[in-house]
C-alpha cells in the first residue's frame, strides 16, 4: 500500500552522515527540512546536495524545505549558564544586561520593554516558567515568577496571548532567502507571520533573489489565528507549528486549532504540514508512544498532507526508526479514509478549465474501479486540485520538469514521475504514460488508468483533458 502523507525530516547533527541519510530516504522521507536557526549557508546548501544526489541515486526525488529562523526572542546568557527560580522570585529582563545572575538576564530582544506592561504574563523556556510583569522601568522588565523552575541560557520568550511586535522577517531571514533562492529550496517557511503582508514581503525577496519556492507560512503567533484565513490565502501551504503556538494561545487551544487549520487550507486548495513533539519520545527511544502514535494518526485522519519530524530526526538517537514509525503509523491510519465521494466544492463553481478537470477526475475515479491517475502536467496544478479530495487512487504527476517534480512531493497522495513529453503525438504520449505505469508496477494489464493532459503538450495552466483507458488496449491502438 503507497502511503499518501507525506513525512518531513529536519536534517541536523543525528542525520548528517550519508549513509544514516540514505537509510532515512529509504525508510520514506519524502522532504527533508533545512533548519536556518543552526548552521552556516554552505553547510545548507552542501546538504541540499547531499539529499538530492542520494535521492537519484535511489531514483526517488526528495523534496528541500529552507525554514527560516525568525525573530530571536530570547534572553541572553548566564555567568553560571543556569539559575534556578522559585515561585514568587523578584527577577528582572534587563535589556542593557550583558551576563545575568540570580537576579536578572539580558535580552537578545532589546524591544520588549516596549511591548509589555504592568499585567502582562511572560512565558519562558516553552512556557516552563511563567513570570507576570510589575513595572516596566527603563531597560528593565521587573517581574514576579509565579511558576519556577531551571532557567538557563537562550531560552525563548512568549508573552501569554500575543502581541509582541518583532518583524517576521529579520536582517539574517533576507539574507538567507538568498541562500534559499541559490540552492534551490522548493519550499520556504516563514516564522512567526503575523499578516498576509509578511507572506507577501516573503515572496517579492524570493522572487528579486531569483527563486521559485512555494511559501509556508508557519502558524505560531497568537494573532495568526485572528488573520488566518488572509495568511492562507497568500500562503502556498502552512505548517501548525505546535510549540510556540502552544505557549501563546494556551496548550488545550491548540488540538481545535490544528483541525481548523487543516480544513480551512485544504478547502483553499493550500497545502498543510502538521508538526512539533509528534514522535518526541523517539529523541531517546526506538519506539514511539501510544499517545504520539494517535497524534499522527489523527492529523492523518483529518487530512494533513505531511507530518513532519524536528528532534527526532535532526539530534535525536533514532532518526532512522522515527521515520520508519512515522511510515508505518501514517498507512495505518490512511486506511480509516473513505474517499469522498462527490462531496468536494458542492455548489461552487470554477474559474480555471483546469481545476474544473481535476474535480471531474476525482469524482469518475473514486465511481469507476480506477487503479491510478496519470496527470501529464507542467506545472503541478492539476495533482494539487486532486489532492484536495480523498481519492481512492494514487495520482501519478508525470512531468518533465525537475522543480515541478521537487514541489509535489509535498502533495498528499501524489507521486512525481520523470516522464518526456517528447512525441507530438497524443496517443503515443497516452501510451507510453500507461507503460510508464505499468512498469512501476503501480498497473496490470487490464487495469483502467485516469489521464489528464492539454491539446497542447508541453504548456502550463492548459490541462482540458480527462481520459479513461484500459491498460494494453492503448498499445493495440497506437500500433494499429
Amino acid at each position: 500500500m503507497l502511503r499518501k502523507t507525506k513525512i518531513v525530516a529536519t536534517l541536523g547533527p543525528a542525520s548528517e552522515d550519508p549513509k544514516v541519510l540514505d537509510a532515512m530516504i529509504a525508510a520514506g522521507v519524502d522532504v527533508v527540512r533545512l533548519n536556518f536557526s543552526h548552521g552556516t549557508p554552505e553547510q545548507h546548501i552542501q546538504r541540499a546536495e547531499n539529499v538530492r544526489s542520494l535521492a537519484r541515486a535511489r531514483g526517488k526525488t526528495v523534496g528541500v524545505l529552507v525554514d527560516l529562523q525568525g525573530p530571536k526572542i530570547r534572553i541572553g546568557k548566564f555567568a553560571d549558564g543556569k539559575i534556578m527560580l522559585k515561585e514568587g522570585d523578584k527577577f528582572i529582563l534587563d535589556a542593557n544586561c550583558k551576563l545575568g545572575d540570580q537576579e536578572r538576564v539580558g535580552l537578545d530582544y532589546k524591544e520588549l520593554v516596549n511591548d509589555v506592561e504592568r499585567g502582562a504574563i511572560l512565558l519562558l523556556d516553552d512556557g516552563r516558567i511563567v513570570m507576570w510583569v510589575e513595572e516596566v522601568k527603563g531597560a528593565e522588565i521587573i517581574c514576579k515568577v509565579t511558576t519556577g523552575g531551571p532557567l538557563s541560557n537562550n531560552k525563548g520568550i512568549n508573552r501569554q496571548g500575543g502581541g509582541l511586535s518583532a518583524e517576521a522577517l529579520t536582517d539574517k531571514d533576507k539574507e538567507d532567502i538568498k541562500t534559499a533562492a541559490a540552492l534551490q529550496a522548493d519550499y520556504l517557511a516563514i516564522s512567526f507571520p503575523r499578516s498576509a503582508e509578511d507572506v507577501h514581503y516573503a515572496r517579492k525577496l524570493m522572487q528579486e533573489a531569483g527563486g521559485k519556492s512555494m511559501l509556508l507560512s508557519k502558524i505560531e503567533r497568537a494573532e495568526a489565528i485572528v488573520a488566518l484565513a488572509e495568511i492562507i490565502e497568500a500562503s502556498d501551504a502552512i505548517m501548525v507549528a505546535r510549540g510556540d503556538l502552544g505557549v501563546e494561545v494556551g496548550d488545550a487551544a491548540v488540538p481545535a486549532l490544528q483541525k481548523r487549520m487543516i480544513r480551512m487550507a485544504r478547502e483553499q486548495n493550500k497545502l498543510v504540514i502538521t508538526a512539533t513533539q509528534m514522535m518526541e519520545s523517539m529523541i531517546t527511544s526506538p519506539i514511539p508512544t501510544r499517545a504520539e502514535v494517535s497524534d499522527v494518526a489523527n492529523a492523518v485522519i483529518d487530512g494533513t498532507d505531511a507530518v513532519m519530524l524536528s528532534a527526532e530526526s535532526a539530534a535525536g538517537q533514532y532518526p532512522i526508526e522515527a521515520v520508519a514509525a512515522m511510515h508505518r503509523v501514517c498507512v495505518e491510519a490512511e486506511k480509516e479514509n473513505e474517499p469522498l465521494v462527490g462531496q468536494y466544492r458542492i455548489g461552487k463553481g470554477f474559474e480555471r478549465v483546469d481545476e474544473a478537470i481535476a474535480v471531474s477526475s476525482v469524482f469518475a475515479a473514486n465511481h469507476l474501479n480506477i487503479k491510478a491517475i496519470a496527470a501529464l502536467t507542467q506545472s503541478g496544478s492539476t495533482c494539487l486540485w486532486m489532492s484536495r479530495m480523498n481519492v481512492a487512487a494514487p495520482i501519478y504527476a508525470l512531468t518533465p520538469e525537475v522543480e515541478t517534480r521537487r514541489k509535489v512531493t509535498l502533495f498528499r497522495g501524489v507521486y512525481p514521475v520523470n516522464f518526456k513529453m517528447e512525441n507530438p503525438d497524443i496517443d503515443t504520449i497516452i501510451a507510453e504514460a500507461a507503460d510508464e505505469l505499468r512498469r512501476r508496477g503501480a498497473v496490470r494489464e487490464g487495469d483502467l488508468i485516469l489521464l489528464t493532459h492539454g491539446e497542447s503538450i508541453g504548456i502550463s495552466g492548459g490541462t482540458n483533458t480527462m481520459k479513461i483507458v484500459k491498460v494494453g488496449e492503448h498499445r493495440k491502438r497506437t500500433n494499429a
